[in-house]
């Protein structure tokens, strides 16, 4: 490619706005990437290199249903036994260990891939929460945590009356 031809494919580049946006998320995660936030990344717009394999965060979903807090965490592939669950310090912690092995002998050739990752996640909690009702689920590689919230404090609305203000009573002079 010559100089004409890359600039021309630069500026073409810049041009489009999902290009820039990636960029701009690559540079972010470049700026993000030191040991200090480790677990601080984007969700989206980029690739993951092929070094982040064991560097794994789930998708969750927080959300209120019926009075509970529930999370859902996607861990596909995985089985109930490579997961652990806890409340411990205000928080749900979720956490396991995802391993992976393919194995693919034909003739002439030979394919293995091995794929190890771990990870942690967690939730924090509501105060009041009580910790003996929480529970987990495990279906096609979805968990679900259920735990309940504490009841809310109904707002008491209390009317006061107004009365006329006292008048001010005339000393005499």
């Amino acid at each position: 490619m010559t100089k004409k031809e890359s600039a021309l494919a630069r500026q073409g580049a810049a041009r489009d706005p999902f290009t820039q946006l990636r960029q701009m998320t690559s540079d972010f995660d470049r700026m993000f990437d030191a040991s200090a936030w480790p677990s601080f990344r984007w969700p989206a717009f980029r690739a993951r290199p092929v070094s982040e394999a064991a560097k794994w965060f789930p998708e969750i979903d927080v959300f209120e249903k019926d009075s509970r807090l529930v999370t859902k965490v996607d861990l596909p592939g995985m089985k109930k036994e490579d997961v652990k669950v806890e409340v411990t310090d205000g928080y749900l912690a979720i956490s396991g260990e995802r391993k992976s092995e393919s194995e693919e002998k034909k003739e002439r050739f030979y394919k293995c891939e091995r794929e190890y990752g771990s990870f942690y996640r967690a939730v924090p909690l509501p105060e009041g929460v009580k910790l003996e009702d929480v529970k987990a689920s495990f279906a096609d590689g979805v968990l679900e945590v259920s735990v309940p919230l504490p009841a809310k404090a109904e707002a008491q609305v209390r009317t006061v009356e107004i009365q006329e203000a006292p008048k001010a009573a005339k000393t005499a002079a």
